[in-house]
């Protein structure tokens, strides 16, 4: 578990770097993708702080947060209208956030995205949704699968599988992150970091560079 954390923690660091590579851009519907790129790395990092400190059913909870930011950060960019990437960018007052506030929901989000983003982008966040949205859902909202995992304690199997399903999603932070970049240089080195820490990421399907798996 020592390897992992630390090849996870390697793997990170550099999809933080890929995301310092995107450019400067005045367009608020990339700076708020940029952003909310950079929540799901911190819910990403803080996993693994969780992990550490013995916190699982917080660090299994922090997952679901994780995916959620990259989906709304690639949703902003390819699906949002311009109406909702200014409410969502404009300067927290009671008035604004409560305008914020009505945003389509995560199903939405991705029911939108399956017809403007590239299939790259979506076909991960989809099967992350299919296989682990549920189990995920049952840990923040405390159901069976926090009391019973918190109850009897967590096999080093699911620890381990909720690792790298945050790895996984970092993945998708970094190749998007390339992307924004608009970089075909960043874009093959963000390829050969999957290969090169394989062993830390989630095992690969034949359709999809990154399905994270299952957490539960």
């Amino acid at each position: 578990m020592d390897t992992l954390l630390a090849r996870s923690a390697e793997f990170e660091s550099h999809v933080i770097r890929m995301l310092s590579l995107t450019n400067v851009t005045p367009f608020q519907r990339v700076r708020l993708s940029r952003i909310m790129c950079g929540v799901s790395l911190e819910h990403a990092e803080s996993l693994k702080i969780l992990l550490v400190s013995g916190n699982f059913t917080s660090a299994v909870s922090l997952l679901r947060l994780q995916y959620e930011s990259i989906v709304r950060g690639i949703w902003a960019l390819y699906a949002a209208t311009d109406i909702q990437v200014e409410k969502l960018t404009a300067d927290l007052t009671d008035k604004a956030a409560k305008r914020a506030d009505r945003m389509p929901l995560l199903a939405k989000m991705l029911q939108m995205l399956s017809s403007t983003a590239p299939i790259q982008a979506i076909a991960p966040l989809e099967e992350f949704k299919k296989y682990s949205w549920k189990p995920l859902s049952s840990y923040v909202h405390g159901g069976i699968h926090a009391i019973d995992r918190h109850s009897k304690g967590y096999p080093l199997q699911l620890i381990e599988q909720t690792l790298r399903a945050s790895n996984g999603l970092c993945g998708v932070v970094g190749m998007f992150s390339a992307v924004l970049s608009d970089s075909q240089e960043n874009v093959s080195e963000m390829s050969n970091l999957y290969k090169q820490y394989a062993d830390c990421l989630p095992i690969l399907s034949t359709d999809n560079a990154v399905p994270p798996a299952s957490p539960a």
